[in-house]
């Protein structure tokens, strides 16, 4: 088994930090409109994003602190899990917005100190394999950028991206079997090459130089794709490869069903 390095893990909770503190001072000025505004996520308004958020961390903190009963509830396919992905946002939504926004900083910092307390190596049910403590800290991450991208994205802001995007490129570039299983697709048998550039102008890089199937470009447009709320034709990310090409129809970082595909800006559809 290989040696978890504390330290890393505690980089990892500092960035989950970070990104929650991020998201948190978009939405907290907003009033009652802001808070009831429709994002791109149809039938989603913000509130309905943070609670998704405090929702979530809940389920997660379940696992950390209490993993019977997490795998007690879990629910028996992808179609049961959507419902209770969206009934937990409904339920939230419906609340005042002060309120929803101090649960769900209530549950991150919950969240993060159950982690912190947490042995570095181990391991957490989840909706998929199990997940080790830094693995959880990255799945949140990714969720609370993905939400945060549609807040900015409903008022038009541009967040600058970060070097917090690379646990974003990892979770999408180690799901990839699961985004083509997810799709009802064969996993490809060979591995691929994935070249981005960093928010910094330096190189992610990830499988072996030499592999025929190669995916590049920007790690922010692979991030989006990825967390799917951006049309492949939207972005600069490049594939090499019939079955590399096929993953950017599918690629996918979160667990669960694949949901809505978002329109390219010219109309069409993934």
């Amino acid at each position: 088994m290989a040696v978890v390095d504390p330290q890393a893990v505690r980089a990892v909770l500092e960035d989950l930090r970070a990104e929650g503190e991020a998201l948190d001072a978009l939405v907290a000025p907003l009033g009652a409109r802001g808070w009831e505004a429709d994002t791109p996520a149809e039938g989603w308004t913000v509130a309905h994003q943070v609670a998704h958020l405090a929702w979530t961390d809940g389920r997660a903190l379940l696992a950390v602190l209490d993993p019977d009963r997490f795998t007690g509830e879990l629910g028996g396919d992808l179609a049961e899990l959507a419902a209770s992905v969206d009934t937990g946002a409904a339920a939230g939504a419906a609340e005042p917005y002060p309120e929803l926004l101090a649960r769900w900083r209530e549950g991150r910092t919950r969240l993060l100190d159950a982690l912190a307390a947490a042995p570095p190596d181990a391991r957490f049910p989840w909706y998929g394999p199990p997940m080790s403590t830094a693995s959880v800290a990255t799945g949140r991450l990714m969720e609370t950028w993905a939400h945060g991208e549609d807040v900015a994205d409903t008022f038009r802001v541009r967040r600058e991206p970060t070097a917090r995007l690379r646990h974003v490129v990892r979770i999408a570039v180690r799901a990839r079997d699961y985004a083509f299983a997810v799709h009802g697709m064969a996993p490809p048998a060979e591995p691929f090459r994935v070249e981005l550039v960093a928010p910094d102008g330096s190189s992610w890089t990830y499988g072996p130089p030499d592999a025929a199937q190669r995916v590049t470009g920007p790690a922010l447009d692979f991030c989006l794709l990825a967390v799917r709320r951006r049309h492949r034709d939207d972005t600069a990310v490049r594939a090499r490869g019939a079955d590399a090409d096929r993953w950017l129809s599918v690629a996918q970082a979160f667990a669960g069903p694949p949901g809505k595909p978002r329109a390219a800006a010219n109309g069409g559809a993934a």
